[in-house]
């Protein structure tokens, strides 16, 4: 197996059909909006803002869909880990009705922009399952259950019948079944996003790290590769890859990762018995797996932890052992590929949007949800940020945002991820 952690060759970078480079920042520009980061929020804003004729410059530090975004699992779910009832009793009930119709319409709006762009991504509308990973794992899915249909989600709760027939695996014991949602070829769909924003005429740049930003005049002036650039608006949309610089407070959160092992692409035969309409899975227990298929057939396993440091070992034996639990069938077929990437998880799992400034905003802290909510914000804060107002957010700015002991959390998230999967492959 090759294992690909912080580079560019992992599966997704060799099966996405969307390509897209673009040079560095070599002049200087003045722009309407100017946005720090190329990943599903940065380049739905600068999409939403070019198709709105805004003149509209995306600074990305690396490559498009380096960070998260590139890393991510592939799921475009309809809302966030927590439980709308959780969400409510953390937000309030209106702010938390507010966030729970937006991130409703995410799936749509997802597909939507693939349609409408052409977008060569693996796209499949099949929805996901939330699987229990044992009995006791029922009990979670009955209240996600109520909780959402009482929001007017459309969910189903299957039994462990139904479940093991949709996943192929008799090792689920019944799942929440939500038909808004899919998945997609994640990097595929973000760089599909920059091609689209680049053909409404936004203005792109990889290998264009920003330096320094500081107020200038009623906007902003950016520092990046030696050049200067001025701006109406700002958008800091790095989420967990940020990297400091002066003129602006970073986001706080929490970095956890989250590592990938993709099969050979599997026989026709299991093929037909494995996931065949396509859903993406993740499941009950107390340290999340996930489980997809891509186009060509590759069974994905994920799990929390970082593929590169001490644990390695460890997150790579449990995906062994948690295909051969899932599907004994495919034991033995080889892990081709295998990539990790960071999340940035606030300490109640619900996303921020901090003022950075007049007409100034950071997002972040997806906590593990990017493709969805990451393509909502990014359009919604364009929106507000161009019009000048905050209406139209999913969820109200504030001054800032403190997260406490993030370096010891992340390393308590690492250290719990590896002695679940140094146990066994349930997890819990």
């Amino acid at each position: 197996m090759t294992t690909h952690l912080e580079t560019d060759t992992s599966l997704w970078h060799r099966s996405s059909r969307e390509l897209f480079r673009a040079g560095p920042l070599d002049r200087g520009l003045s722009v309407d909006l100017a946005v720090i980061g190329g990943g599903f929020t940065g380049c739905s804003a600068a999409l939403e803002a070019a198709r709105r004729g805004a003149r509209v410059a995306v600074l990305e530090a690396r490559e498009i869909g380096y960070g998260g975004s590139g890393r991510n699992v592939g799921l475009a779910n309809a809302g966030l880990w927590l439980k709308p009832d959780d969400i409510l009793a953390e937000m309030g009930d209106a702010a938390g009705r507010r966030l729970i119709a937006r991130l409703a319409e995410a799936p749509d709006v997802v597909y939507g922009l693939i349609a409408r762009e052409g977008i060569a991504c693996e796209p499949v509308r099949n929805g996901t399952l939330h699987c229990a990973h044992a009995p006791s794992g029922m009990t979670d899915l009955e209240a996600r259950f109520r909780q959402g249909n009482a929001h007017g989600a459309p969910l189903q709760l299957l039994d462990a019948s139904e479940a093991a027939r949709r996943v192929g695996s008799r090792a689920v014991h019944g799942a929440l079944l939500d038909p808004r949602a899919g998945t997609v070829q994640p990097l595929a769909y973000v760089r599909g996003l920059a091609r689209a924003a680049r053909d409404a005429g936004a203005l792109l740049f990889e290998q264009s790290p920003v330096t320094e930003v500081a107020r200038d005049g009623d906007g902003w002036r950016l520092a990046c590769n030696g050049e200067s650039l001025r701006a109406g608006a700002l958008l800091m949309a790095t989420n967990a890859y940020h990297a400091p610089f002066p003129g602006a407070r970073p986001p706080a959160y929490t970095p956890v990762h989250f590592g990938q092992f993709a099969t050979a692409p599997l026989p026709a035969s299991l093929r037909a018995r494995i996931l065949p309409g396509g859903e993406g899975c993740w499941d009950t227990a107390l340290v999340m797996s996930s489980f997809r298929t891509d186009a060509d057939g590759r069974l994905i396993i994920g799990g929390m932890g970082d593929l590169g440091g001490p644990g390695g070992g460890i997150h790579a034996a449990w995906a062994r052992r948690k295909l051969r639990e899932l599907f004994p069938e495919a034991a033995d077929l080889p892990f081709e590929h295998g990539w990790c990437g960071r999340i940035a998880m606030t300490s109640d799992h619900i996303p921020k949007i901090t003022e950075i400034g007049p007409r100034g905003y950071a997002c972040f802290g997806y906590s593990g949800r990017g493709i969805g909510p990451g393509t909502i914000f990014g359009q919604s804060l364009a929106r507000a940020l161009l019009d000048d107002t905050a209406d139209a957010l999913p969820l109200a700015p504030v001054r800032a945002h403190a997260e406490s002991l993030t370096r010891l959390k992340a390393r308590y998230y690492e250290a719990g991820a590896s002695a679940m999967h140094l146990v066994g492959a349930r997890g819990a």
